[in-house]
């Protein structure tokens, strides 16, 4: 598997986490809207579950996806203080996205188009429910996932500032 993509979509998220620990503020994110450690755990979190994922397939063990303790507010918050602090946080996806990238990079054809029952939340609504080829769980993980919240811990830079 080419994981340009993957590449990218990284260092794209980890270029915007680093911007954004390097402000002069620390921004309030809108209403309904995460933290930029929230947002940073939350992307841990799918990471987790894509390499358990891609592993699952490339051992022959069975394989699911589900994205709910993704967004689950307390261990969402586990994460954080696991990380110990927002260098943590981006210490611990670089090198989740060093393992992801190995990973998909080892997997063969037959592995990637391994069909992984899943389930995909967004905002409490469900997106999928149903069996996806774990290559499109990955491609969704560079082209979507990461560059989404890339672009959301951009917008935080605008938001306003605590007191």
């Amino acid at each position: 598997m080419d994981t340009t993509a993957l590449h990218d979509g990284y260092r794209d998220l980890l270029d915007a986490a680093t911007t954004l620990a390097a402000a002069d503020h620390d921004p309030i994110p809108p209403p309904g809207e995460w933290s930029a450690d929230q947002i940073l755990a939350h992307v841990a979190l799918v990471n987790a579950a894509t390499i358990s994922a891609a592993c699952s397939a490339a051992s022959a063990a069975v394989a699911t996806y589900d994205n709910r303790l993704a967004h689950d507010t307390w261990t969402i918050n586990r994460v954080i203080s696991l990380a110990g602090d927002k260098e943590g946080l981006r210490n611990r996806i670089r090198l989740q996205a060093d393992a992801m990238c190995a990973i998909a990079s080892s997997l063969s054809e037959r592995e990637l188009d391994t069909r992984i029952p899943t389930l995909l939340l967004s905002h409490d609504t469900l997106l999928v429910d149903d069996l996806v080829p774990l290559r499109a769980l990955i491609d969704g993980l560079a082209t979507t996932e990461l560059t989404g919240h890339a672009s959301q811990l951009r917008g935080l830079l605008s938001a306003g500032t605590k007191d």
